[in-house]
Order: C-alpha cells, then sequence, then structure tokens
C-alpha cells in the first residue's frame, strides 16, 4: 500500500466487480463509482459535479475514438473512464477521482480525492474577450484557465445576474412559488474572483472583424488578441397592436421570470402564444402554480414538426390532463387593453380573456453588433470546424452557423453551444479543438422528460419502440434514404447516454 495514502476504506472484492459496468460503492456517507477495465479499477465521484445525476444510473461506453466514457444519465454530460477527465458538458468540471489499490484480491480505495495535475501557465499577456455571459462563454472561461491560460478575460454582457442556468427558466424557475426565485447560477460570485475573470458589465455595439476592434455602448473600445462571439439569441417579439402593452412577455431572461412571477397566481389567467419548447414548459410551470393557461399556435400539434405525430399527440394530452387548454391551427390578429392586457384577439375576430400574456415564437441571434452582410442566410455567423470566424476570432452557441454534411445548421441547445465553446477555447490556445458532437437536447414537462439527440433535418417516418402513453419508448426518426437521423426517448436514459457517444456511427 503507498505509504502517502494511509486512510483505506476496504470496498469488495474484485472478483465481484463486473467489467465494463459502472458500479456503486459507499465510503461512509461518501457515494462512489467503480469501474473496472481487466485488473485497473477506477474510483470516482458518484454524482455528476453539474446536478448532481447518481452516476451508477448513468452508462459507460467506448466511443468510435476507442477509450471508455462514462455518461451521466440526467444531461448527458460524459466523463474519461481513465481519469475522469471532462469530456462533453453540460458539467464544467471533471468527475472527481480517487486512488485505488488492490491487495489480496480485495479493492481498497482512498478517501481523499485526487488532485489532478496542473498545467503550465500559458500566454500571460494575452487578452481573451468573450461577448456574451451565458453557457457558451462560461464553458469557454471556465476551459481556457483549465488548460492553462494565464492572460486576461474579459466576459461582456448588459446583464446584471451573474452567469445563470437559462435552461431552468422555463423548466423550474416560473414554477417556484417564491416570486424571488433565481435560476441556478453556473458559477457562484467567488469563482470569478479566484479566476481573475472580469465582469465588463455593458452591451457591444459594434465589432470590426478585421481588426478585432470592440466598441461599447458606453463608448469604451478595446482590441483584444481574441474575440469569442457567444451573446446567445433573443425572443421574438410579435409585430401585432398592443405588443408593448404590460402584462405581455417573452420569457428568455432571469428578469422576465421574475416579472411573470410576481404577477402570477392562482386564478390568473394566462395567455402563451406558441406551442415550442419554451412555450409548453412555460404551460407546465404556470399550471403548476394554479394559472388558467390557453395555448394559441398555428400549428395543429406541439413538437409535431420534432417529434413525429404519435409523440406530439400524447403531450397535448399530457397538457389537457392538467388543465391546459388549446386553441391550434390559429394566429393572433391583436393583444387588447388599454395600458394593461386585458384580451387576445384571433384571425376570426373571436377573444380571449388574459391577465397575462407570454411569447414563446422562437427566437433570433443577438448578432445586432456586426453588419448584416456579415450574416449567413440563417441568421447566424459562419464558422469553420474549430468555431473560428476570422482569424483570432471565433463564434460559439445560439449564433454560430456550422457545417454537417453539407447543410448549415444553428444549433440553439444548452450542451451543443457549451461544447462549440470548448472547441473554440482550445484553438485559441493552440491545441486540439476536437470534435462538434451531435446535438442533445431535452425537455420537463410536469414529471414527464423527453430527450432528442441529432440535428434538426426533416424525417420520413418514425419507428417506436415502447409505450408512448406511458412516456417509456425509443423513436428513431428515419429519412427518405432509410437512415437514422434522429433518436427521442421517455425513460431510458442508459440508451440515450450510449447514443450520445455513438449516435454519429450508426
Amino acid at each position: 500500500m503507498s505509504a502517502e495514502l494511509l486512510d483505506w476504506t476496504d470496498v469488495l472484492p474484485l472478483n465481484d466487480l463486473e467489467e465494463g459496468v459502472i458500479t456503486p460503492v459507499t465510503i461512509g456517507e461518501k457515494a462512489l463509482v467503480l469501474y473496472r477495465s481487466g485488473d485497473e479499477v477506477r474510483a470516482f465521484d458518484g454524482k455528476c459535479p453539474h446536478k448532481g445525476a447518481p452516476m451508477e444510473q448513468g452508462v459507460a461506453c467506448k466511443s468510435r475514438h476507442g477509450d471508455v466514457q462514462l455518461v451521466c444519465p440526467w444531461h448527458k454530460a460524459s466523463f474519461s473512464a481513465e481519469s475522469g477527465r471532462l469530456i462533453e458538458p453540460p458539467a464544467l468540471d471533471p468527475l472527481a477521482r480517487y486512488p485505488v489499490e488492490v491487495h489480496d484480491g480485495r479493492i481498497l480505495v482512498g478517501k481523499v480525492a485526487m488532485r489532478p495535475d496542473a498545467p503550465a501557465p500559458m500566454r500571460e499577456h494575452e487578452v481573451v474577450a468573450i461577448i456574451g455571459a451565458g453557457a457558451a462563454a462560461i464553458a469557454a472561461a471556465v476551459t481556457l484557465r483549465d488548460e492553462g491560460y494565464a492572460g486576461r478575460i474579459l466576459l461582456i454582457g448588459p446583464e446584471e445576474d451573474l452567469p445563470y442556468d437559462r435552461t431552468a427558466l422555463s423548466k423550474m424557475t416560473l414554477a417556484n412559488p417564491d416570486p424571488e426565485a433565481s435560476p441556478p447560477l453556473l458559477r457562484p460570485e467567488s469563482w470569478y474572483i479566484e479566476q481573475r475573470i472580469e465582469r465588463v458589465m455593458d452591451r457591444v455595439v459594434k465589432l470590426d472583424t478585421e481588426t478585432r476592434r470592440i466598441t461599447l455602448e458606453a463608448g469604451v473600445s478595446l482590441t483584444p488578441d481574441h474575440v469569442l462571439l457567444a451573446s446567445g439569441s433573443r425572443a421574438k417579439e410579435l409585430e401585432i397592436p398592443g405588443s408593448a402593452l404590460a402584462g405581455v412577455h417573452t420569457l428568455r431572461s432571469a428578469h422576465d421570470v421574475r416579472e411573470i412571477a410576481s404577477k402570477v397566481g392562482e386564478n390568473t389567467t394566462v395567455v402563451v402564444i406558441g406551442s415550442g419548447f419554451i412555450g409548453m414548459e412555460a404551460a407546465a410551470a404556470l399550471r403548476k402554480r394554479g394559472a388558467g393557461v390557453t395555448v394559441l399556435s398555428n400549428s395543429a400539434l406541439p413538437f409535431q414538426k420534432q417529434l413525429g405525430r404519435e409523440i406530439a399527440t400524447e403531450m397535448r394530452i399530457l397538457h389537457e390532463s392538467k388543465g391546459v387548454a388549446f386553441i391550434s391551427s390559429c394566429s393572433v390578429k391583436a393583444i387588447n387593453g388599454e395600458t394593461q392586457v386585458e384580451s387576445v384577439t384571433l384571425e376570426d375576430d373571436s377573444q380571449i380573456n388574459a391577465d397575462l400574456v407570454i411569447i414563446g415564437v422562437g427566437a433570433v441571434p443577438a448578432l445586432d453588433y456586426l453588419p448584416s452582410h456579415a450574416l449567413s442566410e440563417n441568421g447566424g455567423i459562419e464558422v469553420d470546424q474549430a468555431m473560428r470566424v476570422a482569424p483570432h476570432i471565433y463564434a460559439a452557441g445560439d449564433i454560430a452557423s456550422v457545417t454537417h454534411e453539407g447543410r448549415q445548421y444553428r444549433i440553439e441547445h444548452w450542451r451543443t453551444a457549451q461544447s462549440q465553446a470548448r472547441i473554440a477555447a482550445r484553438t485559441m490556445l493552440g491545441l486540439p479543438g476536437g470534435a462538434l458532437t451531435t446535438p442533445w437536447f431535452w425537455t420537463q414537462q410536469y414529471d414527464r422528460k423527453i430527450e432528442y439527440l441529432g440535428w434538426p433535418r426533416g424525417f420520413e417516418r418514425v419507428e417506436i419502440d415502447g409505450d408512448v402513453d406511458r412516456f417509456d419508448f425509443t423513436a428513431r426518426y428515419i429519412d427518405e434514404e432509410g437512415k437514422i437521423v434522429g433518436l427521442a426517448t421517455a425513460g431510458r436514459p442508459k440508451e440515450m447516454g450510449e447514443a450520445a457517444v455513438t449516435f454519429d456511427d450508426a
């Protein structure tokens, strides 16, 4: 036994540990997991560093590169089964590894986590400016510091709130009865001080992509060595009469949620315009708070384009069983009231009473600081495989227009934004950026969760295994050539976890 590691716990016989399977053990009250490959055993923290998901409910699988990854069951963060290093977000930290020794056929695990080797400091005299303060921005800043970047990092964004988990806004924060509830922070305030991340609370009004010159609304200009565009998107607004009335809201920021939450009670009548993921998650959250909710949509079923008719039908049935009313295949003509919203008029001139209106009809890239000729047809800005826009300028997240199999895509999903940012950050430092994985996202409505993996392209048919009405299924989306181009699951985290690593091989 190593002399420098004196505090060990005998957890189980080596022969009892199945190879290739994540196995839970405990040391006192500490939950750990073991992974065995041959006679090699690794021990890791039993909870994902992202949201604390139990890693034993995840899956271990081999990637196309031959390495084994441990995949979180909840949000598909993946970690090296060799070292615990972070491979794919949404986690920002590695999976803590604990020392292991095998003696006389018994597995002994140290009680103190191993400290990873710190990289040598580099680029001390450089400046990286990140435009934006969301998921991609924080993922880039974390990656830069983790890889040894020792120069300045400027995080530029107009919101006063510390960067937070935007996915929680419609899923959890809006459902909280506390009107002062806030979404979880991506990093505590102390982290910005410890890591020397300089927050610049201002709006970028211009970026010259040839000189890297950034102009802020306050009139200050700067020219950093590297720029990452991670400004995300802004909610689309309806250009109809009454859209500026008090009580009409979009749902894109913590400020939006606070405004809505302060006005919602059990007798509040809410009209949600749009049946996309934000609109339907908001409908579920508001019903949990007792509000009356009517969803107006120009489509017959929510999510039919993304998930297919059978799953979309079941999602509507779920919402209707919770008391949500639907008016489908309609358009909104006007929002009515003198100063405060009172009702909504449809195209057939029928009216629906409303105390609040939430507009959830999509988002557009927040790239007002660039000239229109610099944007691609989908409204984003084109990047190469390293997320590079121009020399020393990169983009990630909702604004990045990436090429996959000859098509341009903008992926408006949290995990992809972070993956893109990590690629950009490593490329800035002259390190291998890695390849972008297949986009994955999830939606939580009431107690039902659906996960989806795939690029947002059309499909010819859907093949479903399992019971859609019980939310225990796997749906495979197949194009006209017979290729599986997407995968949706409910109640099957291990299957989706493996697909998140191996899907590109399908």
